[in-house]
């Protein structure tokens, strides 16, 4: 009775069960929580956390190689979408498309605080540096500083495949951790006065600016930097669908399904590289405390541009908050700079003027990828 009881757990994967997988159960739990249950970017956590539960699963025709005698695992086809640089830039073409870049336009300057809050990025890159870390593992780590996802997976892949689980989760985690992140960063470096600045209201920007706009950062970005060019390329084209005002299906396809199917995609391609091996060391800690860091020292460099600029124009003196908008984050960090803004002065609307750095931070962001792709790739 108990040799085939044995038996009969061997024909199972119960026995193939160990603490590390147990172990990151506990960390999916504790995504899907923040989902769920908390909001905090469900679209991207969900599939995360589902692929890390599978990737912590003793599966068979999920993620096994080929063989000259079995076809590869379902995601051994799907995650090439993430090694061969497909998902990241479908996902920009959708953000292009949903992203009206007429903020920024009417209030050029708000490009300053976009470039201001890459700060965290540069800061992380010489601290990993320092760490331990090689220079492309290092620029890895360093660009999650500006809450962009897609570019963070982008770059890694190009520079260090070998820390994409860590470096990504982290890259999303903190996206979804904004409204808990920011807030006290903006309260400690501003007073209750600069909070309560208003700004003057935005002008509204024709469609031909518009379409000129996409056209002249698509020639200038991937002159500045081509190794961008994949990402610069679909954000633009989506934008540029998006204003032309003649292709509403097309731009209907990437605001929605395109970019939610490639969202699932990616989301579960990520969290599959998720394995207790990979993810459970000390290395991967260090990844999560620079990561942080990183996004931190991006808001703190946005929020104090803004106070710098009001040193050097009183006369048209900028909300210091609207620089913590200079991460990628889009909208979310817009939206957390309008709340805090709304907490000292209900009648402040700060939303589109956050929105100017929130889009130049997303540009800024791609640039800073482009030229350490460019630097160290060779």
């Amino acid at each position: 009775m108990i040799h085939d009881l044995i038996n009969f757990l061997h024909q199972t994967a119960f026995h193939l069960v160990t603490w590390k997988m147990i172990v990151m159960w506990a960390i999916v739990l504790a995504l899907l929580y923040l989902a769920v249950f908390k909001g905090f970017e469900p679209l991207l956590l969900v599939p995360i956390a589902f692929g890390a539960l599978i990737a912590n699963l003793p599966t068979r025709g999920i993620v096994n190689l080929p063989t000259s005698a079995e076809a590869g695992g379902l995601y051994y086809y799907i995650s090439r979408g993430i090694t061969w640089e497909i998902f990241p830039p479908l996902i920009f073409l959708g953000v292009g498309a949903l992203t009206d870049f007429g903020p920024l336009i009417a209030n050029p300057r708000t490009l300053i605080l976009g470039a201001a809050a890459q700060l965290g990025i540069f800061i992380t890159f010489l601290g990993a540096s320092l760490l331990g870390f090689t220079s492309k593992q290092a620029a890895s780590i360093g660009i999650i500083g500006g809450a962009d996802g897609p570019t963070a997976i982008f770059m890694c892949n190009k520079l260090a495949p070998e820390l994409m689980a860590p470096i990504a989760v982290a890259a999303y985690s903190y996206m979804s951790l904004v409204p808990l992140i920011q807030p006290p960063i903006m309260r400690l470096l501003t007073t209750r006065h600069e909070r309560k600045i208003r700004m003057k209201s935005l002008r509204k920007v024709p469609k031909l600016e518009k379409l000129l706009f996409s056209l002249m950062v698509t020639v200038f970005c991937i002159l500045l930097v081509p190794s961008a060019s994949p990402l610069v390329f679909m954000l633009m084209l989506g934008n540029f669908l998006r204003e032309c005002g003649v292709t509403g299906r097309l731009s209907g396809a990437a605001q929605n399904e395109i970019i939610n199917v490639v969202t699932i995609f990616l989301g579960t391609s990520v969290g599959i590289t998720m394995t207790g091996e990979r993810f459970l060391n000390t290395e991967t800690l260090k990844i999560v405390f620079l990561g942080a860091f990183a996004f931190a020292a991006s808001t703190a460099g946005g929020v104090l541009m803004g106070k710098l600029m009001n040193c050097l124009s009183p006369r048209d003196p900028v909300n210091p908050l609207i620089g913590a908008a200079g991460v990628s984050a889009m909208p979310m960090s817009a939206r957390v700079v309008h709340l805090e803004g709304q907490r000292e002065d209900p009648a402040n609307y700060l939303i589109m003027h956050a929105m100017g750095p929130n889009i130049a931070g997303g540009i800024g962001a791609v640039i800073v990828a482009g030229y350490f792709i460019s630097c160290l790739s060779k």
